[in-house]
Parts: structure tokens; C-alpha cells; sequence
């Protein structure tokens, strides 16, 4: 039997394992869920709070706005940080779709 072809969105799946890649890091996990059991945070409450070097967090927030996932909002002298959900969703989207297409490419070979 010949093989299925698969059609796949390269540039949304490069994007999303880049989000993965960014997710990859327990420190920038625990960031993310403080940001998210707080709606809207500035920098100073999430390195006092998490108990962290300020040049570490600001490294890590670095990473994760360069992959899309954080949202930045000056309020005076200072940024305040939310996730982005419609991207988080959106990679999840991509990923479910590329594992439904590959298990419907397994399922085709056996």
C-alpha cells in the first residue's frame, strides 16, 4: 500500500516547538504560572516574589516574549507581563493537528 501524504504547516510547527523550546525550563514554567494566577504582573513582584535574581528574570521573560507567549504593557515606569493565550492556544492547536495527522499516517501503514 502506498504511503498517505501529509500535508504540514512547517512554519507553525518551527514556531511552535520554538514555544516548546522556550517551555522547556522549569524556572520559565514557574514564571509563567505566577503570571497566570495573576492576570497582569510588573518584573519586580515576580522576581520578589519567586525569590530570584532580577538579571535571571529578566533573562528568562526575555526567552518567553521572544516566542510570543508573554504580552508587555508599560505602565509607568514598569512593564507588566500576561500570557498570551491565543498563542499558547494556537501551538496547541498546531501540535494536536500534527499528531492527529501522523497517527492517521501510522494507522494508513498498518
Amino acid at each position: 500500500m502506498g504511503k498517505a501524504k501529509v500535508v504540514l504547516n512547517n512554519e507553525k510547527l518551527r514556531e511552535s516547538s520554538e514555544l516548546l523550546r522556550a517551555l522547556a525550563h522549569p524556572l520559565r514554567i514557574k514564571i509563567l504560572e505566577f503570571i497566570d494566577q495573576n492576570g497582569s504582573i510588573n518584573v519586580n513582584k515576580i522576581y520578589n516574589t519567586l525569590k530570584l535574581e532580577q538579571s535571571i528574570t529578566s533573562q528568562h521573560l526575555r526567552i518567553l516574549r521572544s516566542v510570543g507567549v508573554v504580552n508587555t504593557e508599560r505602565q509607568g515606569k514598569y512593564i507588566h507581563y500576561s500570557l498570551n493565550y491565543d498563542m499558547i492556544s494556537q501551538t496547541l492547536g498546531t501540535i494536536d493537528k500534527f499528531l492527529e495527522e501522523s497517527k492517521d499516517v501510522e494507522d494508513l501503514d498498518d
